[in-house]
């Protein structure tokens, strides 16, 4: 068994390359400038829009309160007449990508805890390299991938944009583990 704490620093530098592995990703290759589609009449939908004042949030329309008006015929034809949508709502103004790096590097950090912290009570300080990969990396998938199918489940989100961030995840938890396995303790 490895104590958690003497992992701290597989925990960071896998953190660190996680994330300088995800800019490249995201600003550098081009496969997920698909992910998002353009809403047709842009400018009308948000103008439309615009005078509601929506708060920041997510939002499904047509929306029911219960399960019973789940069943009511006007339900049924609100869904029948469209648009079905899920609807995220983010506060006005220019991009602000500050708060949500943070908020990334913050999630990577756990993600190693929870890789140290399963690695460390399966294996002995010395284990081979592999031994430390796979389990590493198994839980840094884990935690990178498999939330992220939900969406494509319940929200409908496009399968092919879920897989190419499964694919990332199937990136970062390699780095992952292939950092635990280098400075695993002796």
């Amino acid at each position: 068994m490895v104590p958690l704490m003497s992992l701290w620093i597989p925990i960071l530098l896998s953190a660190v390359i996680v994330f300088v592995a995800s800019s490249i990703i995201h600003m550098v290759l081009p496969y997920h400038r698909t992910d998002f589609g353009k809403v047709p009449a842009e400018d009308e939908v948000r103008d439309a829009l615009r005078k509601f004042s929506i708060p920041s949030g997510e939002y499904v329309m047509p929306h029911a309160a219960s399960r019973e008006e789940l069943k009511a015929p006007e339900f049924l034809e609100k869904t029948k007449k469209g648009p079905v949508a899920f609807l995220t709502v983010m506060e006005s103004g220019p991009p602000s990508m500050g708060k949500s790096l943070v908020q990334w590097f913050l999630y990577c950090i756990v993600v190693g805890v929870f890789a140290g912290y399963i690695a460390g009570r399966a294996l002995a300080p010395g284990s081979e390299y592999l031994a430390v990969f796979r389990f590493a990396g198994s839980t840094a998938f884990v935690g990178y991938a498999l939330a992220l199918w939900q969406n494509s489940i319940w929200y409908k989100r496009a399968w092919s944009t879920t897989l190419k961030s499964t694919f990332d995840a199937l990136v970062y938890a390699l780095l992952t583990a292939g950092t635990f396995g280098w400075l695993w303790p002796a």
